[in-house]
């Protein structure tokens, strides 16, 4: 039988206990620093497999990175079920559904039922950190990192949106699908300003987007003055020339939508959500005062996708740009079919084409002149 000598174990035992206290420094050098968005310096492992994603819209840059499969628990809010959802994210990933849950939706995360999950996560992304479970509370709370993210818009806050999918993309090795994503709505924005560039004499329709979704549907007079597809496409947004009001959402007087009388009325479909005997559709239809606006006269009343589900859906603002082309420039967009054009965006973001899904749980009526 082979022996070792007593002073060779000895040097052996004493070798494994240096080991064993060297073994965390080695572990936290193989760790990963990144600056996250609140400019909070983070470690992350170099091989990221499980993650979850607390705050509105959080979970759907995973999708687009394609690493939707890394989520080892959602939200309350991304496991309701919900007719008119209009969520692209969650309608390709049912997997979703059957997911743990970790927190309330917004980012009131419950460190007990994250600390509880049978496949804890390495790293927490979050959104809009402002609200909810404070980062820094809840990083230390469950000894688990906490990368924070600046959600961003397609507009002036595209930086942010832009740099939230590289910082996501680099802790998950996502860096090429993160450029990919990047390089597709800047090639898409181009092309939507390109066919849109004013021409010498051209009078553009005046155009009004009634019903917009915030936090829950509204009626005919909630809007955008700085609504992205009307700006994408040049077009004249009549909310966007009053000055005094900034590019979010508000609330509109009757009497001033009167007032503009635009030529053409898109209406956001979410507002569908507030039943037969209410929201924008029935409003146009019921009321004496908008049924004397020229749009409603002349039946150019067109329905759009919500693109404010839980956070902005960025494949569905591009993908109401273009129908919005198609109507303020119809010779300009001549060779694009919306419909067509909507799923080959949504198939980039989401892997899965939605067009029909999402106009069939809004009556079938996205992209369409509406009977007023």
């Amino acid at each position: 039988m082979f022996s070792i000598p007593n002073d060779h174990v000895g040097r052996i035992l004493l070798l494994a206990g240096l080991l064993s206290l060297w073994s965390p420094l080695f572990s936290r050098a193989a760790d990963r620093t990144i600056v996250d968005a609140a400019g909070r310096r983070v470690a992350i492992p170099h091989t990221v497999e499980r993650v979850i994603c607390s705050g509105s819209g959080c979970l759907r840059l995973l999708t687009y990175l394609q690493a939707q499969d890394k989520a080892v628990a959602v939200d309350a809010g991304e496991r309701r079920v919900d007719i008119f959802d209009a969520r692209p994210y969650a309608l390709a990933s049912p997997r979703f559904q059957s997911l743990p849950v970790f927190g309330e939706p917004r980012g009131f995360d419950q460190p007990e039922l994250i600390l509880g999950l049978k496949h804890p996560p390495q790293v927490i992304f979050k959104t809009f950190a402002s609200g909810g479970y404070d980062p820094q509370r809840l990083q230390d709370k469950t000894g688990i990192t906490v990368v924070v993210l600046a959600y961003g818009d397609l507009g002036s806050s595209r930086r942010d949106f832009y740099q939230a999918l590289r910082t996501m993309g680099a802790v998950l090795g996502k860096t090429r699908r993160a450029e990919e994503v990047i390089a597709f709505c800047e090639t898409a924005i181009r092309d939507l300003a390109r066919r849109s560039a004013a021409a010498p004499g051209e009078r553009r329709p005046t155009c009004y987007v009634g019903g917009i979704a915030s936090r829950g549907p509204h009626g005919f007079p909630s809007t955008e003055p700085g609504y992205p597809p009307l700006a994408f496409t040049h077009a004249v947004n009549v909310a966007a020339a009053d000055t005094h009001r900034d590019t979010s959402h508000c609330s509109v007087a009757k009497e001033q939508i009167m007032a503009w009388d635009p030529d053409i009325i898109l209406l956001d479909l979410s507002t569908l959500q507030m039943g037969p005997g209410a929201g924008g559709l029935f409003e146009l239809r019921s009321d004496p005062a908008y049924r004397m606006l020229s749009a409603v006269r002349r039946g150019a009343i067109y329905g759009v996708l919500p693109y404010n589900s839980y956070a902005q859906n960025f494949e569905s603002t591009l993908a109401d740009a273009y129908f919005v082309g198609t109507l303020v420039h119809p010779r300009r967009f001549a060779d694009i079919d919306p419909r067509r054009k909507a799923d080959e965006i949504y198939t980039f973001f989401v892997g899965r084409p939605l067009f029909a899904t999402l106009n069939k749980a809004y009556q079938g009526l996205a992209f369409q002149r509406i009977i007023p």
